[in-house]
């Protein structure tokens, strides 16, 4: 029996016949890439549709503020945390077939998107390559249209299934999405919940070489050995934003355990005891000073939560 007290999320919550696991006040500092955030008020990890639609819904009636979230790959949470329920798609939403007919994969946006470059390349399949060390899920991948400069991942979708409030779950053609540099056209409370990817057979050889050649690239220009969110801006029209932090004298500076990153000045690492607040400060200055000096206003890429 429920006590009389208990909201509608919380009775959902405690429910034995919700297919999920929960956390109460689960610190976000062990679900980001950049080890930093305060607690969530619920993190729950949804094992399937159904249960995925019940909390949304209920998270709607409520007023409750929600998000869903895949690895933490490009997300910087307030040392407050977030006082809503941070959703994370687990067991149904992490399948990933063949169809050898149609060449192409069924994935479910919490499988990474490292497996998909993995199966792809062990069938000796192309069209991955590019996303060979990428950390983040499928569809966080697909939110932000993960890619390098020629290539990314909303160039290569059939189709996508999300659900959102009020909507349910919707099925959509790739050409149906707008697909930009580092964004897309879903909705900031829409779902995506499972993707079909287009591929074709290649020579292995081929395969392998470009794999690699993505992999040395990476390993050579990124700080990979430091916890950080990946790029923190958006490069603007016409040049690298990396060379724009850099030439303006930045590398290297720090606020607190922030740094602006000595191999990359478009990565802002955690140096060992960095705060939000720290990463936050040190984005802001940066984005003061290349406007200072050179009237260039830069978008982040990384995604905020629990900030004011």
């Amino acid at each position: 029996m429920t006590a009389r007290h208990t909201s509608p999320l919380e009775a959902l919550l405690v429910d034995d016949a919700f297919d999920g696991d929960v956390y109460p006040s689960e610190p976000m500092a062990r679900h980001t890439m950049y080890r930093i955030g305060g607690p969530a008020r619920f993190y729950v990890q949804v094992a399937s549709v159904g249960a995925l639609k019940r909390l949304v819904t209920v998270c709607e009636e409520s007023r409750v503020p929600w998000v869903a979230i895949g690895r933490g790959s490009n997300l910087l949470v307030a040392d407050e945390g977030y006082p809503g329920v941070v959703i994370t798609l687990g067991r149904d939403f992490r399948i990933c077939r063949y169809d050898e007919d149609a060449h192409s994969f069924c994935v479910g946006a919490g499988v990474p998107l490292s497996s998909v470059v993995q199966e792809a390349f062990r069938r000796s399949l192309a069209g991955f390559e590019f996303a060979v060390g990428t950390p983040g899920t499928v569809g966080g991948a697909l939110r932000m249209n993960a890619g390098s400069r020629d290539e990314w991942i909303g160039s290569r979708v059939v189709s996508v299934t999300t659900l959102s409030p009020g909507k349910g779950l919707v099925r959509r053609d790739g050409d149906q999405i707008a697909w930009g540099y580092r964004s897309s056209s879903f909705a900031s409370d829409e779902v995506i919940v499972e993707c079909e990817l287009s591929v074709e057979p290649a020579d292995p050889f081929f395969i392998r070489g470009k794999m690699e050649a993505s992999h040395a690239r990476r390993k050579k220009t990124q700080p990979l050995s430091l916890p950080s969110c990946g790029s923190v801006f958006r490069n603007p029209e016409g040049a690298p934003v990396g060379a724009l932090i850099e030439e303006a004298g930045l590398k290297g500076l720090r606020i607190g355990g922030a740094q602006v990153s000595e191999v990359h000045a478009n990565f802002i690492v955690n140096t060992g005891d960095a705060t939000a607040r720290d990463v936050l400060e040190l984005i802001n200055l940066v984005k003061t000073k290349v406007y200072e000096t050179y009237g260039i206003e830069l978008q982040p890429e990384v995604r905020f939560l629990g900030f004011a």
